[in-house]
């Protein structure tokens, strides 16, 4: 944990006691601040009093003569209307932040030159995350690894000369953090969403830029009218940037080209990454974590080689594209994060031959929009509600199943795809649709996948290719 010291002595107040909220919480009373804490949630209240963290409910006396209010990320601050303690905050002139600030203090408070690497953005900013911290690792360096991630930052040891923090921000961590200054700020692209909390997109990009334009390197995408725009305007104001792009060259910056991360730079091109021998970083969505990463590892100091390694033996994210195993040639790929048609693209696009388990609760749409991946789909598995409208859907254009249960689709799958004869023919969940037919939550379908994976003969771990 890393005790917040910056308000010693000082009456706080904190709103929001689920997890990060409570772990910001313990981080202020080890740190010496008079803390208060509440939450709507009786229960979130009665935790918090239980585990030692004082509470009470400031709406009584107001926040008056308090250093700040520490808001949860998932509080409204603006949007659709304040919350009631942020309305509290603004009356008493006190100052509303997150977690994510309170750790950019306490950085700058006892190691200001630490490096600290901060990823942004719509999509993919969970992969690049976890991507930047295994190649730091697999290098040997000291690195901790949280934020939205899922770890909260304060639960991390703390900012140390040599320790490399690595941090995934959402633009609500980024909107309640006025002093974060990263070593490498990463904003890898920029669409429409969240707008329910930030009002428009012209907001919500604002918010996402500040986390590059507080930044010593900016590392921006070029794929999207906004992150370029915001490129522009750094690059205007003399700020030190790279571009990276997975839809087109570029004369400045890393993009990719064939399966390959090509730098230029100077007027010289040279590739320096090939992403094909990297397994769990198929696909051409993947082209921009890959080059963001290649980036801010090389301003950590790391070679092309030390990348390389740390990008071959990348494990994936559970349940995004992640590599279960392997029968023979048959790789089992897991998926089951790609709720909707979108997300499911981003799988078909990455694989030649695919043995396709979908289905759950369908979203609207369908799956319609992915009729021009049909003819890499061996067969089809469908399971849960959506498998009647997804068998009218695919019609006779591939061949299909109702396989009703997501066990029964892998084994079925499993036979059909060992006697394919291609060289790496994959069964594949990426339903397309949410899990709550059938399953608590994607986590919990994705982790009936592998059980069920794991439960055939002759599994063996993925190797490199």
């Amino acid at each position: 944990m890393i005790p917040v010291s910056c308000f010693k002595g000082e009456r706080v107040a904190l709103f929001g006691l689920g997890g990060s909220g409570l772990v910001t919480a313990h981080a202020l009373v080890a740190g010496g601040a008079k803390l208060t804490a509440f939450d709507d949630n009786p229960d979130s209240v009665a935790k918090a009093k239980a585990e030692g963290i004082p509470t009470g409910d400031f709406r009584e006396t107001g926040l008056h003569f308090h250093a700040a209010l520490v808001l949860s990320p998932g509080v409204p601050l603006t949007h659709p209307k304040p919350h009631w303690s942020v309305d509290l905050a603004k009356a008493a002139n006190v100052p509303v932040i997150g977690d994510i600030e309170l750790f950019c203090r306490e950085r700058a408070r006892i190691a200001p030159h630490s490096p600290f690497i901060a990823i942004t953005g719509t999509n993919g900013k969970s992969t690049t995350t976890a991507l930047v911290a295994h190649v730091l690792k697999h290098a040997g360096h000291d690195v901790q690894m949280g934020g939205n991630i899922g770890t909260a930052v304060l639960s991390l040891e703390p900012p140390a000369q040599g320790r490399i923090h690595v941090v995934e921000c959402s633009s609500y961590q980024i909107d309640l953090a006025p002093g974060i200054k990263p070593s490498v700020g990463i904003l890898l692209n920029l669409s429409p969403d969240h707008l329910d909390r930030h009002g428009t997109m012209d907001n919500y990009a604002a918010v996402k830029e500040r986390l590059v334009a507080a930044s010593d390197l900016a590392v921006i995408g070029m794929d999207d009218n906004y992150s370029a725009a915001i490129a522009s305007f750094l690059e205007a104001k003399g700020h030190k940037l790279m571009r990276i792009s997975n839809s087109g060259k570029l004369d400045d910056g890393v993009y990719l080209q064939d399966g390959r991360l090509i730098e230029a730079k100077n007027r010289s091109v040279s590739t320096v990454i090939d992403l094909r021998t990297a397994g769990s970083l198929r696909g051409d969505h993947n082209g921009q974590n890959g080059a963001a990463a290649y980036l801010a590892c090389r301003a950590m100091g790391l070679t092309q080689q030390e990348i390389q390694a740390g990008f071959d033996s990348f494990p994936g994210l559970a349940h995004r594209m992640e590599q279960v195993g392997r029968a023979g040639k048959v790789l089992f790929v897991n998926d089951s994060k790609a709720t909707n048609a979108d997300a499911a693209a981003m799988a078909l696009s990455s694989f030649e031959r695919i043995y396709w388990i979908a289905g759950g609760l369908a979203k609207d749409g369908g799956i319609t929009s992915l009729a021009k991946f049909f003819p890499r789909i061996a067969k089809a598995y469908l399971i849960g509600e959506a498998a009647p409208a997804f068998a009218a859907a695919i019609g006779g254009r591939i061949a299909f199943e109702i396989s009703g249960t997501l066990d029964a689709a892998v084994r079925h799958a499993h036979e059909d795809a060992r006697r394919d004869a291609a060289s790496e023919p994959v069964v594949l969940l990426s339903p397309a649709c949410a899990s709550f037919d059938q399953f608590k939550n994607f986590e919990k379908r994705g982790d009936a996948f592998r059980d069920s994976v794991l439960a055939l003969e002759g599994i063996g771990p993925v190797k490199a290719a």
